[in-house]
């Protein structure tokens, strides 16, 4: 069975060890395309994202047009003459036209167990939810957002110490696995598409800095959510003598308290127990500003939260 000539749209480190899987697959990756190159970190650098640096490394030719809407950029597209588009947090919109141009039209490596989670922070918003897993779904593309039928999908439980790194690690390799089984069922027209039940469907929104300020008058189940979740970014965090102490990792404590939400309770090498809204919340991993990571017992080496009472 020959493989199929695949175009590859990705961008970010989710996005690589599906193209990983492809390049290393009998199937002929023909082209890969990502965002436009940006500068980043301190020194405002330009640096190739993950998915480009792989497509170099393999010879493949390289496109990052800043748009697809125009007519030159779709001919390019075309020009490829591609049996399938895979696409995994691209960051375009794919017109009609372009999702029209494969053969097979383009498949989306999707973050979540749709119709769950559709939108920009499926990973994140999954894990704030408290859902006990998410998941994989390789859906054939439509133009609404994640509306397309669902050909296949994974899961991955997600425990009271996943964070949105974790799950997020996870998913990557598991869209890999995902969709070179999806390619070989389209191969063998075993497909069986699924349409999604639109009354089941939730809007994860886009994450921000803004909403990463812990509001300490919540229940310490959310707040330890919200953490976990927001790792390793936006990063939740709040205000201590003034600056955004950084918060990385926490759990739910069993200790019970009527002091006011946001009141240091105790400190020790296991962790900073505050009070919440409802319950105690044991803060185990945090981040002064300019320091590293670090756990708790090596905060308190130096520093101490207690007679504090963190803003709500």
């Amino acid at each position: 069975m020959s493989g199929l000539r695949i175009i590859y749209a990705g961008a970010p480190d989710f996005a690589a060890p599906a193209l990983r899987a492809l390049i290393d697959s009998e199937h002929q990756v023909v082209a890969v395309y990502t965002q436009p190159d940006r500068p980043a970190g301190r020194g405002r650098k330009v640096r190739f994202g993950p998915v480009k640096q792989l497509a170099i490394e393999a010879g493949i030719p390289v496109e990052q047009p800043l748009s697809l809407k125009d007519e030159n950029a779709q001919q390019t597209l075309a020009d490829y003459q591609c049996d399938v588009m895979v696409v995994a947090a691209y960051g375009l919109i794919l017109p009609q036209a372009v999702l029209d141009t494969p053969a097979h039209g383009c498949l989306n490596i999707h973050g979540s167990l749709l119709p769950r989670w559709r939108g920009a922070a499926p990973i994140q918003r999954a894990i704030q939810a408290g859902d006990a897993e998410t998941g994989v779904t390789i859906m054939q593309m439509a133009l609404g957002l994640d509306t397309g039928d669902m050909l296949y999908k994974t899961h991955c439980p997600i425990t009271s110490v996943d964070t949105g790194q974790s799950i997020h690690d996870c998913l990557a390799e598991q869209g890999a696995t995902a969709i070179l089984e999806v390619l070989e069922q389209l191969q063998q027209n075993r497909l069986r598409p699924v349409k999604q039940d639109e009354s089941q469907s939730c809007y994860a929104h886009k994450l921000s800095k803004q909403e990463a300020e812990i509001d300490w008058s919540k229940p310490a189940v959310e707040i330890d959510r919200m953490i976990r979740a927001f790792n390793p970014w936006p990063v939740a965090f709040t205000q201590f003598n003034g600056k955004p102490l950084r918060l990385l990792m926490s759990s739910v404590s069993a200790t019970d308290t009527d002091q006011p939400p946001g009141t240091v309770l105790g400190e020790s090498s296991e962790g900073i127990l505050i009070a919440t809204g409802k319950g105690v919340l044991n803060l185990t991993h945090l981040q002064l500003p300019g320091k590293k990571a670090m756990a708790v017992a090596d905060f308190l080496n130096g520093h101490s939260l207690l007679d504090c009472k963190l803003p709500s």
